[in-house]
């Protein structure tokens, strides 16, 4: 295989692995829901395709047979990750979870939300 695209391999992995923690970081750090909604749905899904797409090139340049899995799992990631990120948070703005109790010790900007996109502000469903 030639440097260069082991080099390039060698990049998408460290690339993938870094977006990878830091979706993880996102999740653990963030403090409310619509915030912590978009570490795994963006960092994560990018450092998880980039590490698929690595794992295809290697396999295509070492001449063993690529694996059309590997593929799919990179299609079907890249179409459900929005979906059930925008499904999630539809389900969060219907059950109100920005008028829930906020967690102890975290200040009131930490955990603005937007008003309602129906501009209600009653307590009644």
């Amino acid at each position: 295989m030639n440097v260069f695209w082991e080099l390039l391999l060698v990049a998408l992995l460290l690339v993938g692995s870094f977006f990878i923690l830091m979706g993880g970081i996102g999740v653990v750090k963030l403090s409310e829901f619509f915030r912590r909604l978009h570490a795994p749905t963006k960092a994560s899904t990018l450092g998880v395709g980039c590490v698929l797409s690595a794992s295809v090139g290697y396999h295509m340049f070492v001449g063993s047979d690529p694996q059309p899995r590997e593929l799919l799992i990179v299609a079907f990631l890249l179409i459900t990750a929005p979906i059930s990120a925008h499904l999630m948070s539809k389900a969060a703005l219907s059950l109100r979870m920005d008028e829930w109790p906020q967690l102890p010790g975290k200040s009131d900007e930490d955990t603005h939300v937007p008003p309602r996109p129906d501009g209600s502000d009653d307590e009644g469903f």
